[in-house]
C-alpha cells in the first residue's frame, strides 16, 4: 500500500487533510503521510486516511511499518516468525526482510474525516 508524505509534524503543514486536528502531542520524531488510492475502500486503512509514523520508534512484532523498498515507500507489517524479521504487506504482495536501512517509522495513529 502506498503512501504519499505531507510533512514533518514539527512544522504543522498547513495540508488540508490536517486542519482540526491537534498535532503538539506528537514528538519532533513524528510526520504525516496519507495512504494512496491503492488502499481502496473496503479495508481498515482507505484512501486519504492521514498516517502519523513516528521516526524514531523501534518496531515491535505486529506494528504496522512504513518501510522503503524498489516501488516506493509502503505500509507493511512488521512479523517476527522465529529468528528472522519480516515485512509482510498489507494486501497481496511479496514480503520483504525487515533491514534496518528499510524502515522509515512506525505508524502511531490514524487521521479520519467523517463528512457530516
Amino acid at each position: 500500500m502506498h503512501v504519499n508524505y505531507l510533512g514533518p509534524l514539527c512544522f504543522q503543514p498547513e495540508h488540508p487533510s490536517l486542519r482540526g486536528y491537534d498535532l503538539s502531542h506528537f514528538p519532533n520524531s513524528c510526520y504525516a503521510v496519507c495512504v494512496g488510492e491503492d488502499a481502496g475502500v473496503n479495508g481498515p486503512l482507505i484512501e486519504g486516511d492521514i498516517l502519523i509514523v513516528d521516526e524514531s520508534r523501534v518496531p515491535g512484532h505486529g506494528d504496522l511499518v512504513l518501510a522503503e523498498v524498489e516501488s516506493g515507500q509502503r505500509l507493511f507489517h512488521y512479523w517476527r516468525p522465529g529468528y528472522r524479521t519480516l515485512l509482510r504487506p498489507l494486501k497481496e504482495g511479496r514480503s520483504w526482510e525487515a533491514k534496518a536501512d528499510r524502515l522509515r517509522g512506525v505508524v502511531v495513529s490514524l487521521l479520519r474525516q467523517y463528512a457530516a
